[in-house]
């Protein structure tokens, strides 16, 4: 094993390991996982240099506070983050989002906060030095697989690096988060159980994020939702971005460490499009949903995936 590596001094909230996720494993219950924000994770990989699959460091918050005992990496942040480096001859600079830098033995970065956001990701040129499970990175700490024994990072840690010498080259990329009027979305499978006065509320009145989200769900408060038919059904396949309500009328939207079986009726399904603005809405947030055609999502997801390769080939 390499002896270079990162230890924690501070493991911030809800840091793991992610990548793209782990697929076709819903058959044994275990859903994709992954980066919550797609595009600041591959983003961040192409800055220093990674093909698109090596794992990251994606944190809630607050980040972690890492000491490098390592020669230099090159690495990034992506997100709405603060962000310092704290020099081995004790000089501190502000990091900057979206663009390289450069990190020596015995310095540290502090990862602060995110700013009105909840996710950011920490980059390394060549990546950290774990395995894969079931051909995937990512950690889901509801289920305890992945790198780390499948849980979040913990004081004092090792986090081994990969010994990959490159040349440091200054990268960056002017990236604005764009804000949101709606998150569109296609009607659920049970979109029939609920009342017209129930479904006029979903999509003509806003609900707010609560404080009871994390990576496997986002439960929001507003209006009730009324179900006219059965409040409890037998339990069915679940995927990210379906939205569950409960008895009590509140909604739930399922996110990357979603369960893949709910026995909650399903009354829409966030496009894919949209999940990465959602994830990104913190406790307090304002959302309204817009309803769609399937082929209208399909459309978007394909300018989606367009525009993200648009801003990856900004990066050279």
């Amino acid at each position: 094993m390499s002896k270079n590596y990162f230890e924690i001094l501070r493991p911030g909230i809800n840091s793991t390991f992610q990548d793209l996720g782990r697929f076709n494993q819903h058959h044994i219950g275990i859903p994709m996982s992954g980066a919550m924000d797609k595009r600041n994770y591959l983003i961040g990989n192409k800055l220093v240099g990674n093909n698109n699959n090596i794992s990251a460091i994606e944190f809630a918050y607050q980040g972690p506070l890492l000491k490098l005992q390592s020669s230099k990496v090159i690495a990034a942040i992506t997100g709405n983050v603060n962000f310092k480096i704290l020099r081995v001859n004790s000089k501190v600079e502000e990091g900057q989002c979206y663009e390289t830098f450069e990190l020596n033995d015995g310095d540290q970065i502090d990862i602060i906060s995110t700013n009105k956001s909840v996710y950011g990701y920490f980059f390394i040129n060549g990546g950290f030095e774990i395995e894969s499970f079931w051909k995937s990175f990512s950690i889901n700490t509801m289920a305890q697989i992945g790198p780390n024994d499948g849980i979040k990072f913990g004081l004092n840690q090792k986090l081994f690096v990969k010994n990959k010498e490159s040349k440091f080259q200054k990268k960056r990329i002017d990236y604005l988060h764009s804000k949101i009027e709606f998150i569109r979305v296609l009607k659920g499978t049970n979109f029939n159980y609920f009342s017209e006065e129930g479904t006029n509320n979903f999509f003509n009145k806003e609900f707010t994020v609560s404080k009871l989200t994390d990576r496997m769900g986002m439960r929001i408060e507003g209006p009730k939702i009324e179900n006219i038919f059965e409040t409890n059904i037998k339990s069915e396949g679940l995927i990210k971005g379906v939205i569950q309500v409960p008895g009590d009328g509140n909604p739930i939207i399922m996110l990357s460490d979603y369960g893949t079986v709910g026995g909650y009726p399903k009354i829409a399904v966030v496009i894919s499009a949209d999940h990465d603005r959602l994830t990104q809405l913190n406790p307090g947030s304002k959302i309204k949903f817009k309803l769609v055609e399937l082929n209208e999502a399909e459309n978007l997801y394909k300018l989606y995936e367009i525009e993200t390769k648009n801003i990856l080939n900004q990066i050279r």
